[in-house]
């Protein structure tokens, strides 16, 4: 194999790879697994008849172990979207077992979004004193009170109403 050589200005000169090392495809022909990026990517799965059944048997699974938490609802019985937004926003760059006694607090004193976008902004601060990371606190009553005021005090229901959410 032959090498070639770059002028790098005033570097000097450097080796470059080999020429002759790879064997180009034929025309027409694609490289395996070779996204247009050049990254190697694994080959699609087909889809077996039996994953709803696998599906269903991780799911029979979390009922049987999952743990007792305050923000989710027993087997069979409908989640409040309230708790589990309270939850999802708490539990951001935090332990469960730091949030577990925080959430119970703001549960008991505000137990409703509209509860929450009635209180002040500064008594939702100081209620979250030692979450950290205050921003999160200043913006979930910051969507509480649009919650509150443009929904009625209920959760959007669909995607684009959600995402709408400040």
């Amino acid at each position: 194999m032959a090498s070639t050589t770059k002028d790098v200005g005033a570097v000097g000169k450097i080796a470059a790879k080999p020429t002759a090392a790879r064997a180009k495809p034929a025309s027409g022909a694609r490289s395996k697994a070779v996204s247009r990026a050049g990254a190697r990517s694994k080959p699609r799965r087909k889809q077996s008849a039996a994953t709803p059944s696998v599906s269903a048997e991780i799911l029979a699974w979390y009922d049987r172990e999952r743990r007792d938490l305050p923000w989710r609802s027993p087997p069979g019985v409908q989640a409040d979207p309230y708790a589990v937004w309270l939850s999802e926003i708490m539990l951001q760059q935090t332990t469960v077992k730091a949030v577990q006694p925080y959430f119970s607090k703001f549960i008991a004193r505000w137990p409703t979004v509209s509860d929450l976008a009635s209180a002040s902004e500064e008594d939702v601060l100081s209620a979250w004193a030692g979450l950290g990371y205050y921003s999160r606190a200043r913006n979930l009553y910051a969507c509480a009170c649009h919650v509150a005021e443009r929904h009625d005090g209920r959760f959007p229901d669909t995607v684009d109403g959600l995402r709408a959410l400040p």
